[in-house]
């Protein structure tokens, strides 16, 4: 009996250290696996950060170069015009030189919401696009519109941040390499995401083209941070389109 009581004791104590040994090689593991995750979790927060920090000084050099395109394409021509208006002013188009003006006033009000950077942080998605498309129309860029679908909801600010340079990047190649003559931009919000849709009507691009020219990756790695998607759709000849879908 005293050998089957200490066979079983010691059965049990090696059972029991299995036991503790398998614990702990599970707590490690699962600890271990825990600080892998943790330290994923901190390097893709700063990560967005970064990214955040660089797309607000991109969106403020770009608003630097639209302000210096108003100042010098714009509001220059239109004070200089008014001076030539002035010298030879008579009482029959004293009201010429009183339009000119006041449309320079107008556009100076118009630059102030580029210039003033709490106004620029503060509006939303939807007014910061419009902003945009307000400026290629005055400035004779391109013709644009915006329309809106659906029942507008809030947008994270970060997220409005990453969306609205990815847009800014798509109407600069729109601008400067697609020789397009229209620009229409759709904001269309569902019950679960915001589908926004930028489309040109100029040369496209064929498959055979790299599409990383046109900052393809770029874009889409931006999209990713926030959970969105990015897709381009192009045609030589036919125009390109941009598709943003953002889960709300």
């Amino acid at each position: 009996m005293q050998e089957n009581g200490g066979f079983i004791l010691i059965v049990s104590t090696g059972l029991i250290l299995i036991i503790v040994i398998a614990l702990i090689i599970l707590f490690t593991t699962f600890q271990n696996k825990k600080n892998v995750l943790v330290e994923e979790r901190k390097k893709t927060k700063e990560e967005f950060e970064r990214t955040i920090a660089e797309t607000q000084i991109e969106i403020r050099e770009e608003t630097l170069r639209n302000i210096s395109w108003e100042l010098h394409d714009n509001i220059g021509q239109l004070l200089t015009l008014a001076k030539i208006q002035l010298q030879s002013a008579t009482a029959e188009n004293i009201q010429e030189v009183s339009n000119t003006i006041t449309k320079g006033l107008t556009e100076v009000r118009a630059l102030s919401k580029l210039i003033n950077p709490e106004a620029m942080s503060t509006i939303d998605l939807r007014e910061a696009v419009q902003l945009e498309i307000d400026r290629f129309n005055r400035l004779n860029f391109i013709a644009s519109t915006l329309t809106i679908s659906g029942e507008e909801k809030d947008i994270d600010k970060k997220s409005s941040i990453i969306i609205f340079r990815i847009l800014q990047e798509f109407f600069s190649n729109t601008i400067k390499h697609s020789r397009a003559s229209q620009l229409n931009v759709n904001l269309e919000y569902s019950s679960s995401f915001l589908l926004i849709t930028a489309k040109d009507n100029g040369v496209g691009f064929s498959s055979e083209v790299k599409k990383e020219g046109i900052g393809l990756i770029n874009i889409k790695n931006r999209a990713k941070l926030i959970n969105a998607t990015a897709q381009f759709t192009s045609e030589k000849n036919k125009g390109t389109t941009l598709e943003i879908h953002y889960t709300l």
